[in-house]
């Protein structure tokens, strides 16, 4: 619940977010990491098979031996099936497709086989695994994700053999003792790294099982061929060696089929692993490996479900900034367009299609509230009395202890008064000015905010529509020298005109800034004035307004010169503020969402897009970059660093677009790259920071912005291509 602000609360730490925020992450991380070993660094069916390396330190006992082999205890054994035997296996299921139907063929002749299975598959499809026990079938162990064990580190083999262990004792309640390393073959094909992995494999108990007759089925070179290969050259027993995943299996199902019955009819007895050699491979499993082994499986399940959700809110996050891109530099041209065309209609070149209304030419009450503004209060207020249109000045100083109001005063302006009242608060001093003012129109500007001599002219003009309650200004940085002027300079001309000329077109607009705003006196009362329930004063107003039936316009033209944060940590305390006062004024003007009219337009579109694009997309903006990591590690490098280039060519077309359109130089989005390094995580940690307030229900006082004192007055060929410092 959003909490009405007491400027006296001083804010109570709050920091379990942030670690709730490092779980999370750490959790996607984690999630990431299972997603990218499971699926990305092992790989049935693999083309990349590893080459045999030297196997020097291979015993000849090994080398020359059976395809069975016990190395346990340190003495090297091996067996082959007795004669008229054949061990029948099949490595890399189980698969959806083809695991199936070589279980229906194995039933049609009554033979029972050594299924390998791969750790990762058996999750997966879980029920062909108790399909293959219940069936009569032996399992055993092919690492968890058809790794090469001869290749891995020590650490690696542990956990490949050990989680296909535990995922099997899950899943059928059996632990194997069998164990076939991925691309393995016969005997004499062992290198000495992957008799290391089965000497290691020894001691943990294991049996490996090898192959003396290979169908190359993973060569797909033809039913008769594989058939061929399996037909045994004596009477003596032998491990043959099929595979029932890792591709198109067609070839396999039919060379198994024709194999069976031409085995049968030569008298072979065609039986599993264990079943040739006289062993009883699977066990009752523990317990300890069946929770174990559940809570594998389910690790994995959970990081699988994880990772697709997050991927369909990748692909709709993508899609949303595209799609808003589009759709704010289209409107961005229309609202140009139709500005254009006023103007030069006002200049006299009028156009045909173009109804030209009338100038306002009626003075104006200008509202300045000043709390400790010395700094910059004379550039301001000369500023305005410079304006060439008519206008009284209503400086109020809400108790400040700087001598700004003896500043104001020391400059004897004609047309400027000071109002002293005792510190309240910015709105409470805009709503003092506001009683005091002489005049329809009140135009409100923040201390640290220059005009131009043409500003308030500019400012005013919507106002000849009768339904017209309030114009926001175009906010210029005036500071904008340094890479942090430049990233918040790039932000106003692209992030909020580009957005206030969506709004005025949608008419939605849903924050006039307090740094240049005008207003029809009537509407402010109609409303109450300004209101203290929320941190962001001018959001709320404005709220207010398009709920109580006024149009709120965006006028390009209008230009004020303001002071940005200069420090990181002041850009977080203003942005903080203003993120945290926004989400007070939606939550206040959510019933504006089930209402007709201004006020609908208002909840079903603006306050919409507010919540989409500055509060769920920043909320997500951690989950892309962890996965923006995850692709560079275990996905393809230069298609992440593609997918990055596209996001920024974007980026920059609609920067340059809006850059145009307020008629200022390119040359500052040179940082525009920088920008997504550095300014981006620190606005998306502003609305982490500021949506874990406003759920907790804390009070935030206000945080004033430190002033530098850079602001000058504009001349009066001052153009919008300069910035004031």
């Amino acid at each position: 619940m959003l909490r009405r602000q007491d400027n006296r609360d001083a804010p109570r730490p709050l920091r379990a977010h942030w670690f709730i925020l490092l779980a999370l992450l750490g959790g996607l991380a984690l999630a990431l990491t299972v997603q990218g070993y499971m699926h990305h660094l092992g790989g049935i069916g693999r083309p990349d098979a590893p080459v045999a390396g030297p196997s020097s330190s291979v015993p000849k006992d090994v080398t020359q031996g059976g395809p069975v082999i016990d190395a346990r205890g340190g003495t090297v054994r091996t067996v082959s099936p007795p004669e008229g035997t054949l061990a029948l296996t099949f490595d890399d299921g189980p698969d959806p497709a083809w695991t199936p139907r070589i279980l229906d063929v194995l039933r049609k002749h009554n033979v029972r086989a050594t299924f390998f299975v791969v750790g990762s598959a058996a999750i997966e499809h879980p029920d062909l695994v108790r399909r293959i026990v219940a069936e009569g079938h032996e399992i055993g162990v092919h690492t968890l994700t058809h790794a090469d064990l001869g290749s891995a580190p020590e650490w690696r083999q542990q956990l490949e053999i050990q989680a296909d262990h535990q995922a099997i004792a899950a899943l059928t309640g059996r632990t194997p003792t069998l164990l076939r390393p991925p691309f393995s073959s016969g005997n004499a094909e062992v290198s000495d790294a992957t008799w290391e992995a089965i000497q290691a494999a020894a001691d943990q108990g294991y049996l490996t099982v090898l192959s003396s007759r290979d169908s190359k089925d993973w060569q797909r070179p033809g039913a008769d061929v594989i058939g061929r290969n399996l037909a045994p050259s004596s009477r003596g027993g032998d491990v043959l060696l099929m595979h029932d995943g890792g591709g198109d299996r067609s070839q396999t199902v039919a060379a198994l089929d024709s194999s069976l019955a031409q085995f049968a009819d030569q008298g072979f007895r065609v039986t599993s692993v264990g079943d040739a050699i006289g062993i009883t491979s699977m066990r009752e499993a523990s317990t300890a490996d069946r929770t174990s082994g559940t809570a594998l499986s389910w690790g994995i399940r959970l990081s699988d479900i994880l990772i697709t959700l997050v991927s369909w809110g990748l692909v709709a996050a993508g899609v949303v900034t595209f799609i808003r891109a589009a759709l704010v530099v289209g409107v961005a041209a229309r609202h140009n367009r139709a500005a254009r065309s006023l103007r030069a209609a006002a200049r006299g070149r009028r156009r045909t299609d173009v109804v030209v209304r009338r100038e306002v030419t009626e003075p104006v009450t200008v509202i300045v509230p000043a709390y400790n503004e010395s700094a910059g209060i004379e550039a301001a207020v000369r500023s305005i009395a410079a304006s060439n249109h008519p206008v009284e000045i209503i400086v109020v100083d809400d108790g400040s202890t700087d001598g700004t109001a003896g500043l104001v005063d020391a400059m004897a302006l004609p047309g400027v008064s000071v109002i002293r009242k005792d510190n309240g608060g910015k709105p409470s001093a805009l709503n003092a000015g506001i009683a005091a003012a002489s005049h329809n129109i009140v135009v409100m500007v923040d201390g640290d905010t220059v005009f131009e001599p043409d500003t308030v002219r500019a400012l005013i003009q919507p106002f000849a529509e009768s339904r017209v309650g309030a114009v926001s200004g175009n906010t210029k940085v005036a500071n904008r020298g340094g890479i942090l002027g430049a990233w918040q300079h790039i932000e106003y001309v692209v992030g909020f005109n580009l957005d206030r000329r969506l709004f005025d077109v949608a008419e939605c607009m849903p924050t006039v800034p307090g740094a240049i705003g005008a207003f029809r006196r009537e509407a402010l009362l109609a409303v109450g004035g300004v209101s203290n329930d929320t941190l962001a004063e001018d959001t709320d107003l404005t709220m207010a307004l398009c709920r109580d039936g006024w149009r709120v316009v965006y006028q390009d033209d209008a230009r004020a010169w303001t002071e940005a944060p200069a420090s990181l940590g002041a850009l977080w305390k203003q942005r903080y503020r203003w993120c945290y006062g926004t989400l007070q004024a939606m939550w206040k003007h959510r019933g504006a969402v089930f209402q007709r009219g201004a006020a609908g337009k208002l909840g079903r579109r603006g306050l919409g897009y507010l919540m989409v694009l500055q509060v769920l997309l920043p909320l997500f903006a951690p989950v892309v970059d962890v996965f923006a990591l995850y692709g560079l590690i275990f996905l393809d490098p230069a298609r992440i660093a593609l997918l990055w280039f596209v996001f920024l060519g974007v980026q920059l077309l609609m920067a340059a677009y809006a850059f145009r359109l307020d008629n200022e130089p390119l040359r500052p989005l040179w940082t525009l790259p920088l920008q997504q390094f550095v300014y981006r995580q620190v606005m998306y940690l502003v609305v982490i920071q500021s949506v874990a307030t406003a759920l907790a229900g804390v009070h935030l006082r206000w945080h004033r912005m430190e002033r530098y004192g850079s602001l000058k007055v504009p001349p009066a060929e001052s153009t919008s291509t300069r910035a004031l410092v």
